[in-house]
């Protein structure tokens, strides 16, 4: 492990003059311009900004899915801006947990398959089967789902199937969750839920990034970032995080 001098214990992620572009020469679009970001760790931050802003990019590369054409990416203390694709993998699967719009669940294996995916391809802990289903079923019910670790995606409500979601992201005890637009495709009810259900887990000590359009949404978020053109324009506490802190406090996973 590397250890950067610019990064104190707390420090879950640290970049350093992030750049990312696309293309060659002078047909090069700059998707990102030297971003310098510190998230602490037990942090819950928002980041937003408009379509191309590059909000998506960054979620990107904290997330190991891509790599920054230059600058440095410190995660936990770790410089891995310079990984290979099977290393990048690994720390996917390791140490950050994924929540998408879309799900991403796999349509035709039940809630408990879904979340003991992740646990098949860690190399590191090495579950048998009979402990991977012990540990997917703790997290089912951690999120409220223990009655429902049977069923299909296609069996639940959007709501469950992100709750689904969430689980497989917390499977492997992640020190990371990315959450992109993690209501996007959610009534407004059940987007409430869950994020009533990831507020609980930054209560509990969660580190969350998670990319929103929505001003409601980020509202949950004790931090806001705001991007354009590549660069963060405004970073700021929430003040209402408090307040919003204290109405989802009550809340529990089930529903």
């Amino acid at each position: 492990m590397l250890n950067h001098e610019s990064s104190s214990d707390s420090s879950i992620i640290v970049t350093e003059n992030l750049v990312k572009f696309y293309g060659m020469d002078d047909i090069q679009v700059h998707a990102l311009e030297g971003v310098d970001l510190r998230i602490n760790e037990n942090e819950f931050v928002a980041v937003m900004g408009p379509s191309g802003s590059g909000k998506s990019t960054l979620l990107n590369i904290l997330g190991c899915l891509d790599r920054p054409s230059q600058g440095k990416y410190f995660l936990a203390g770790e410089d891995i801006s310079g990984f290979n694709k099977a290393q990048l993998a690994a720390i996917r699967n390791q140490r950050i947990g994924f929540v998408f719009q879309s799900f991403n669940l796999l349509p035709q294996t039940t809630a408990l398959e879904n979340v003991m995916l992740p646990l098949l391809y860690d190399r590191k802990e090495r579950l048998n089967e009979a402990q991977q289903r012990e540990k997917a079923l703790r997290v089912l019910e951690t999120v409220g789902l223990a009655d429902r670790v049977d069923h299909k995606p296609n069996e639940l409500s959007g709501g469950q199937v992100q709750r689904v979601a969430i689980a497989r992201a917390l499977v492997n005890n992640p020190i990371l969750i990315l959450a992109d637009e993690p209501t996007g495709n959610l009534d407004t009810h059940s987007g409430n839920e869950i994020m009533g259900l990831l507020a609980q887990l930054h209560r509990q000590g969660s580190t969350i990034v998670m990319v929103t359009h929505d001003d409601e949404i980020s509202a949950y978020a004790q931090r806001i970032i705001h991007f354009r053109d590549g660069r963060i324009v405004t970073d700021r506490q929430n003040g209402h995080f408090a307040e919003h802190s204290m109405m989802t406090e009550g809340m529990d996973a089930g529903g």
